[in-house]
């Protein structure tokens, strides 16, 4: 039995102009903007709201944690989502930023995690509701959490048990990237062996971090995600002054014994987060959202109705 051979490619006898396509996508997306939607989890003074700035090169959000010795302290978590638009180049991106003061700072932490957890669903939900009404908007304005940046301390020994359970849970739902807070406080030999130790207990915990292994990757994309999923989790630092360094104005931290410059690899790895969040994988974090976590809260939702749906059936055919 001979195969059939494939019909060679037709080619074109002149220009047709389907190739500007991509120009006319662009220009569409270029005058919609783009959102991103980004949520912050970690105990207080680890530098959240100076990370977000850092990344950001704008001064976006203020500290929440406590500053006064007569100032109360948080009984529960609670939600602070921030909305600001930012501009490079002709490119416009609506930023939301979700903070999550209180988080693991009480005496009891037990079911912390809780508000957080409710809020991504919450949104997922709300995205739901509004895709399944008859008169739907055009664009609907998109809120789902894109991604968790997950601050751990930098204790140099583990990770703390409410770590484990809060990284755990989060994951089920969001796309997490866990980062080492205030990383210039550990020597280089400590920050790399901190680093093993939390690689060692996501593995042991089979905890599934963000970028995750798709059919669709090609060669490029799969060494790019292996690059980064042997960095995290990124050890950083932050700072949003600027510090002259032989001339140069750079962001970083003046101490006693020199500069920390929080762009150079050397010092931290404040800088291949950043290009890993706004350079490389900000387009996918919000597909993965759409493709993968909604998808699978939008296929539980809908089989749930169905089911409901069968149930109230059999009990009116019943009566």
């Amino acid at each position: 039995m001979s195969l059939e051979a494939e019909s060679p490619q037709p080619v074109l006898q002149s220009y047709v102009g389907f190739d500007s396509i991509t120009s006319q996508i662009e220009k569409k997306l270029l005058k919609r903007g783009f959102q991103f939607n980004v949520m912050v989890v970690g105990q207080s003074g680890l530098g959240k709201s100076t990370l977000i700035n850092t990344i950001f090169a704008s001064h976006l959000i203020d500290s929440k944690g406590r500053t006064q010795p007569d100032e109360a302290s948080r009984q529960t978590v609670e939600i602070h989502p921030f909305t600001e638009t930012v501009i490079e180049n002709g490119v416009k991106l609506r930023l939301n930023i979700v903070d999550t003061p209180g988080y693991g700072d009480q005496v009891n932490n037990e079911n912390c995690w809780e508000p957080i957890i409710k809020y991504i669903k919450d949104q997922h939900s709300s995205f739901l509701r509004k895709e399944l009404t008859a008169m739907r908007d055009r664009f609907i304005q998109d809120t789902r959490i894109h991604c968790c940046l997950f601050f751990i301390s930098p204790t140099g020994h583990s990770l703390k048990p409410i770590d484990i359970v809060v990284l755990k849970k989060l994951t089920e739902v969001v796309n997490v990237v866990p980062v080492i807070a205030k990383s210039d406080s550990l020597t280089i030999e400590e920050r790399i062996a901190f680093k093993q130790r939390i690689k060692d207990e996501m593995t042991f915990h089979n905890i599934k971090l963000y970028p995750y292994e798709s059919d669709e990757d090609d060669e490029h994309d799969r060494a790019l995600n292996e690059s980064i999923q042997g960095l995290i989790p990124f050890a950083v630092v932050g700072s949003e002054k600027t510090i002259v360094v032989d001339g140069k104005p750079v962001r970083g931290r003046q101490n006693r014994w020199g500069v920390i410059n929080v762009e150079n690899e050397n010092h931290c790895e404040f800088i291949h987060l950043r290009n890993f969040l706004t350079r490389t994988h900000l387009q996918d974090l919000i597909e993965t959202t759409a493709m993968i976590h909604y998808e699978s809260f939008r296929s539980k939702q809908l089989l749930a109705l169905k089911e409901s749906g069968q149930q109230q059936q059999q009990q009116h055919q019943q009566h």
